[in-house]
């Protein structure tokens, strides 16, 4: 399990609480292809944003997955949609090892490795139960290596290398209004978590 480590800092003269949650802002590393707030899969150019917050500990997201997935990925591909998924650390209080936290952290070690739909893929088809200590830090690695993760993928995993990350994932989300996982937005505007509501969504934004 990875302990976030949370530092106070007293400022004196003046210098406010906001200054130092910017610098804290500032110094979020994250993953290739990602912002702090979430990865990008797909053509920048595409026509339709399709932004999906997600827990890997969801059920509702993994049924979500299950249905679109398939659809999604032809999006993409025909540069219909690009996705940006919101891989958020709602959920740690079901498992006994912080696993919504230490899954998002390996999906950003996926991103990385060029494999975060593959990986995303793994972990919800190996989605652990509620309650439940989650899956070990051992077999995250061994699903990243079946998607076709590097040699460094293990040593990201292992080191916490983005738990930053996580944790700017997750506050953005909340800052967002993200009450629950899955929401999913197209062009900025939510809709419900159906294949039929997603295809028309997308399909109105192709001019």
């Amino acid at each position: 399990m990875i302990a976030a480590v949370v530092v106070l800092v007293l400022f004196a003269g003046g210098i406010g609480f906001g200054l130092y949650r910017a610098q804290r802002a500032d110094a979020i590393v994250a993953p290739a292809g990602a912002t702090a707030a979430g990865v990008t899969v797909g053509q920048p150019s595409a026509p339709a944003t399709v932004d999906i917050y997600l827990d890997f500990q969801c059920p509702v997201c993994r049924a979500y997955e299950q249905q679109v997935g398939p659809a999604l990925d032809r999006m993409v591909a025909a540069g219909q949609a690009k996705v940006v998924y919101h891989p958020a650390a709602f959920l740690d209080r079901y498992s006994s090892t912080q696993y919504s936290t230490r899954s998002s952290q390996a999906s950003a070690c996926a991103a990385d490795a060029g494999v975060f739909p593959q990986y995303a893929r793994a972990l919800f088809a190996n989605q652990p139960p509620e309650n439940a200590a989650g899956l070990p830090d051992s077999q995250l690695i061994s699903l990243g290596r079946q998607a076709g993760a590097g040699d460094d993928f293990a040593t990201c995993v292992q080191s916490g290398r983005y738990a930053g990350w996580t944790a700017s994932v997750t506050d953005a989300a909340s800052k967002a209004g993200v009450s629950a996982t899955p929401t999913v937005l197209v062009n900025g505007t939510e809709i419900s978590r159906t294949l039929p509501a997603l295809v028309a969504a997308v399909s109105a934004t192709q001019g």
